[in-house]
């Protein structure tokens, strides 16, 4: 039995004017049954229900796609991705996406590997510390090389645009995927973003098809981000 209902993975997606094609529906439903298998052997998500799947994971990780314009061929890396939200959904809707997928325990690497094969999304999986990946003279030559960075993470947004907007280079985008009641951690975030080379573009608040609230803040890369950042300790 699936991990979850393609049917009502197809309706959601109508409602959020993301219809799937059939090839999108099973590279959904491939990916909701390795996520849900995985997760017996290794924490990777806590939703492990279909509508949960459908509504916390999936239908979250793409909102964003019609919030923001996002060029086709454009080069997007995930910054702690964890089971690969939002980054995996974003690209089976938008199979033009360049993606990287970078996160600092192997064992999820290896799952995004796997899972990048079995859908054939090309994905480049990268072990690193977020804040080790794009570092001045890291071994990997991430730092300002991509049109978007994207972060769905439980940190504040200041210590989140200081790990990510590292990554984007200048003319690009950092879309930090938030939950509601965020007005204070936005405005406290304001001065890092612009010391690091950002600024806040846009922020919309919107809802997920189940009701619950979420905050997307996109930061606009306006020029480059000085080279002492990020800092090894981020506060």
């Amino acid at each position: 039995m699936a991990a979850i209902d393609t049917e009502r993975l197809k309706s959601v997606f109508l409602d959020i004017n993301l219809p799937l094609s059939d090839t999108q529906i099973a590279s959904f439903a491939t990916y909701s049954d390795m996520l849900v298998e995985k997760n017996k052997v290794m924490n990777l998500t806590a939703v492990t229900d279909s509508e949960g799947i459908i509504q916390k994971h999936f239908a979250d990780s793409c909102l964003p796609l019609t919030m923001v314009e996002i060029p086709v061929g454009a080069t997007l890396i995930d910054v702690g991705t964890g089971a690969g939200f939002p980054s995996i959904p974003m690209k089976i809707v938008r199979p033009d996406l360049q993606i990287t997928l970078l996160d600092s325990l192997n064992k999820r690497v290896n799952f995004l590997r796997d899972v990048s094969e079995a859908l054939n999304l090309g994905a480049t999986c990268i072990h690193s510390r977020a804040e080790d990946g794009a570092r001045a003279g890291a071994p990997t030559v991430l730092r300002e090389t991509f049109d978007i960075a994207t972060a769905r993470a439980v940190a504040r947004l200041s210590v989140l645009s200081e790990y990510c907007l590292p990554y984007v280079k200048p003319g690009g985008k950092f879309l930090a995927l938030k939950g509601s009641d965020c007005e204070e951690e936005i405005a406290q975030a304001e001065g890092i973003i612009e010391k690091l080379g950002g600024k806040i573009a846009q922020i919309t608040e919107y809802t997920l098809p189940n009701g619950d609230s979420r905050t997307l803040v996109v930061v606009d890369k306006v020029r480059k981000t000085p080279v002492e950042y990020p800092r090894r300790v981020v506060k």
